[in-house]
């Protein structure tokens, strides 16, 4: 990422403050909420108050939280957010969510568990389903892949309660090429396109994640390609060159081109 930031972080007043104006203007209808990175306690329990509130006003309100803590780096996990963070994604966002999109160090986080097998991917799903969101996809982890070693794993289970109580879990396994390049955004991308891909296909995980995938791929191969000629031959592209190419593939996002297949376990 960048070396340099300035500017103001919202504060849970006046993310309050903002939301009691959408209140007076009866504007607080809303058919699905995103939450991403956040680096503070107060703030984190401001959305969940909100999100709680405007179930209440809808309550088919689709929650997608990114539970942005930290990552994986040469097999070794680190939070880069404060601690405190955990409990409160663990103890009152999870439980309100309905789509949650952890990577495998945030899941491991969330849950307690270590995950060295897909058998564990799986049952660590299951648990965040306890939790409370019918829907999780880890959206990266360190998983050997079938494929071989440049390829990443992503994993997703889908959890629907039928008419006569019963639970049917649709599960599923995704291999996507590693891209040697580090993007900043990757992740929002991801959530924002699930989320919407989810919309369009709601009870087939596989098909919302095989769009959403793809056009991650389609995304970051064209940005990689694009950087690189910015950069010159022997360079090595930097963040500014890297900024995903979002705009210019506004028809890989519409409508990719399926290039990453799910297959279901």
């Amino acid at each position: 990422g960048y070396a340099h930031w300035k500017g103001q972080v919202l504060n849970s007043d006046e993310l309050h403050e903002l939301y009691e104006g959408l209140k007076l203007n009866k504007v607080n209808r809303y058919d699905y909420v995103l939450t991403g990175y956040t680096r503070d306690t107060s703030f984190l329990a401001m959305v969940v108050d909100i999100v709680q509130e405007l179930k209440q006003q809808n309550s088919n309100l689709v929650y997608v939280c990114d539970p942005v803590m930290g990552d994986k780096w040469n097999g070794e996990g680190s939070m880069y957010v404060p601690k405190d963070l955990l409990p409160v994604y663990r103890d009152k966002v999870v439980p309100v969510a309905d789509i949650i999109t952890p990577n495998q160090f945030e899941a491991e986080l969330l849950t307690g568990r270590k995950i060295y097998t897909e058998k564990d991917a799986l049952e660590v799903m299951d648990m965040l389903h306890a939790m409370g969101p019918e829907t999780v996809v880890i959206t990266s982890s360190d998983l050997q892949a079938p494929s071989g070693n440049d390829y990443l794993i992503a994993l997703g289970s889908h959890r629907k309660t039928k008419a006569d109580g019963t639970r049917i879990t649709q599960r599923i396994r995704m291999e996507s090429p590693k891209v040697d390049a580090v993007f900043v955004g990757t992740g929002d991308l991801f959530a924002a396109m699930l989320l919407a891909w989810t919309h369009k296909h709601p009870n087939n995980l596989k098909v919302a994640c095989e769009k959403t995938v793809s056009a991650m791929q389609h995304v970051l191969q064209r940005t990689i390609k694009s950087a690189k000629v910015q950069a010159g031959e022997g360079n090595k592209p930097n963040s500014a060159q890297l900024e995903l190419r979002m705009v210019q593939s506004k028809k890989d996002i519409e409508n990719p081109e399926i290039i990453v297949k799910a297959t279901v376990l």
